[in-house]
């Protein structure tokens, strides 16, 4: 009961306060978009490639004029400075306006599961960076409050387990920082509230920007209805199966548009879809028409090979691996107007 009225609370602070940022964003002919895909926790990547495009200086502020920097999500995870990465960005969000510009974060699949406590990725360092002096006191405190459940639950698999056995795992398994990465990424948190107030979706222009794809079966739906509907999932916490932040057909996970996707094509057979399937190519277009849109760029599924630009220009994938843990080339796009340039440059040692 707790917990379904913190939720409560939480939905009716979206919906009052912290509205995901509009769809459309206007574009003039003299702004050029900067748009950088997934980073997971590699700030000297996050700074190499906002330095080289001309985003940021080289004390961290915007640097961008009337730049449009669009980064798309999964900040998160793998690495060991995502929250290093997450300030950056904040500090871009309020500064760019200040010069003609913006700075807008789509909301990937990673930033989700650490709202809803999927923390297989989370790394050491991750925990680390929240850590303070009263980090031990916090976890001990939250051990205490939980002991007689975990030792249960630890003598029901093992009946030999002595009590400092199951105290000693359970620390091991959550790390000074544990505690308050938790509170700061729930939804009422910090980071989660400003997580929840990113879009999932938006349009620049004639450019579409989303982490994983749009599939047809959304693009039934307005591109307002869509943020809305991820933001009062992620104020819900919501990780149910039948969660817009876990469907294999939504915008956090969807990847049918540059890969066959065998997680979207359950879900399709789930519903028993009648109507004949597309091809990518028909999906796309369908997408773009939905949307009046020219040209769609996401994220998520990695290219090691650099950013692929298919389908006649309709088409831009940005997640090149920037991560040390995947090691691919750091990569941002650049568009003016109707061209898109890749670029690249040197990970810094």
């Amino acid at each position: 009961m707790v917990r379904r009225l913190a939720f409560l609370i939480a939905a009716i602070w979206v919906a009052l306060v912290a509205a995901p940022a509009c769809a459309v964003v206007p574009l003039s002919s003299a702004q050029r978009i900067i748009a950088v895909g997934d980073l997971h926790g590699d700030y000297a990547a996050w700074a190499d490639i906002a330095h080289a495009s001309g985003v940021m200086d080289a004390k961290g502020h915007w640097a961008g004029g009337k730049t449009i920097l669009v980064q798309l999500g999964d900040i998160t995870d793998r690495g060991p400075d995502s929250l290093k990465i997450i300030r950056s960005l904040q500090q871009l969000q309020k500064e760019a306006p200040r010069r003609g510009g913006k700075t807008i974060v789509v909301l990937g699949n990673h930033e989700a599961m650490n709202l809803i406590g999927d923390n297989r990725y989370t790394t050491p360092g991750e925990y680390a960076a929240f850590a303070d002096a009263q980090s031990p006191t916090r976890r001990d405190q939250v051990y205490e409050a939980n002991r007689s459940a975990l030792e249960a639950a630890a003598k029901a698999a093992n009946p030999a387990v002595t009590p400092e056995q199951v105290r000693a795992a359970w620390m091991a398994e959550h790390p000074l920082g544990w505690v308050e990465h938790v509170i700061a990424w729930r939804p009422s948190g910090d980071l989660g509230k400003w997580a929840t107030a990113n879009p999932a979706i938006v349009r620049i222009g004639g450019t579409l920007f989303v982490h994983g794809g749009i599939s047809a079966e959304y693009a039934k739906q307005p591109l307002d209805a869509i943020n809305k509907r991820v933001a009062a999932a992620m104020a819900a916490g919501d990780d149910s199966d039948a969660s817009v932040l876990t469907d294999p057909l939504g915008p956090l996970w969807y990847r049918g548009l540059v890969q066959a996707d065998p997680e979207a094509q359950a879900a399709r057979a789930l519903v028993k879809q009648l109507a004949p399937p597309m091809t990518s190519e028909q999906e796309l277009a369908a997408v773009l028409a939905a949307y009046g849109a020219s040209r769609l760029v996401v994220a998520h599924t990695p290219s090691l090979a650099g950013i692929q630009i298919t389908n006649g220009g309709r088409l831009a994938r940005i997640d090149t691996g920037i991560s040390r843990y995947y090691g691919g080339p750091l990569s941002w796009l650049e568009i003016a107007g109707d061209q898109m340039v890749p670029h690249t440059v040197p990970r810094s040692p």
